[in-house]
């Protein structure tokens, strides 16, 4: 992988059926993501934004094209091969929390690096909390956080381990205009500084904060 892309699509293309109709979700969508580089995805509601980011995490496989992680085939694996290359390689982040009530904050961060082989680089659970301000709450219950503190430990959930890639969804999406910006300056703080960071939003500040923005219409990447 050395000087290659971290992450690629190639060529993606993804169809859905509605009756006897096709629904072309993803027209040869192409996205290479650099190392260190974060790349925001934008465009309006039924874009393709999502699907492309089901595609990247291995989700969802396209019906033409491939996805490469590390310089590895991702797509059109069994579905217990991309389990474990998603596991190992992948971080998600999205709108709805994932954190397990019955874990403290710190439990649910520990649980989720458990399933990572650790890489050089990987943040401490601990230390990853306090760099995300959370320092404080590492013994909370889920169900205690602010929609900003809910959104910081969805972020360190995703982080845990130190996946390469790091992929979000609307990441802050459910918080208020000061707590976005506080989010997104941690994000570029703690994204991998050696993977690929593809963040999917409608916020132009999340796009502001990014090395390059994308537009996405109709299933095109433009």
């Amino acid at each position: 992988m050395p000087g290659g892309a971290v992450l690629e699509g190639r060529g993606l293309h993804r169809f859905y059926r509605r009756g006897d109709v096709e629904i072309p979700a993803l027209r040869d969508v192409s996205l290479a993501v650099a190392p260190g580089e974060m790349v925001a995805v934008v465009g309006p509601s039924g874009s393709g934004k999502s699907t492309l980011l089901a595609m990247l995490a291995g989700l969802d496989d396209p019906d033409g094209g491939s996805v490469w992680v590390a310089g590895e085939r991702f797509s059109h694996r069994g579905p217990a091969d991309q389990a474990r290359l998603r596991g190992r390689l992948i971080g998600i982040l999205t709108q709805a929390s994932g954190l397990v009530e019955h874990l403290t904050v710190l439990g649910n961060v520990q649980l989720a690096a458990s399933f990572r082989p650790p890489r050089a680089t990987s943040p401490d659970p601990r230390s990853l909390l306090v760099d995300l301000g959370l320092g404080s709450r590492a013994h909370a219950r889920p169900s205690t956080l602010s929609g900003g503190e809910t959104a910081r430990a969805n972020l360190a959930v995703a982080l845990a381990g130190g996946p390469l890639v790091l992929l979000a969804d609307e990441p802050t999406a459910e918080v208020s205009r000061d707590e976005e910006a506080d989010i997104l300056a941690l994000l570029r703080q703690v994204r991998p500084a050696d993977g690929a960071t593809v963040v999917v939003s409608h916020s132009a500040t999340v796009a502001a904060a990014a090395d390059r923005v994308v537009h996405m219409t109709d299933g095109i990447l433009r």
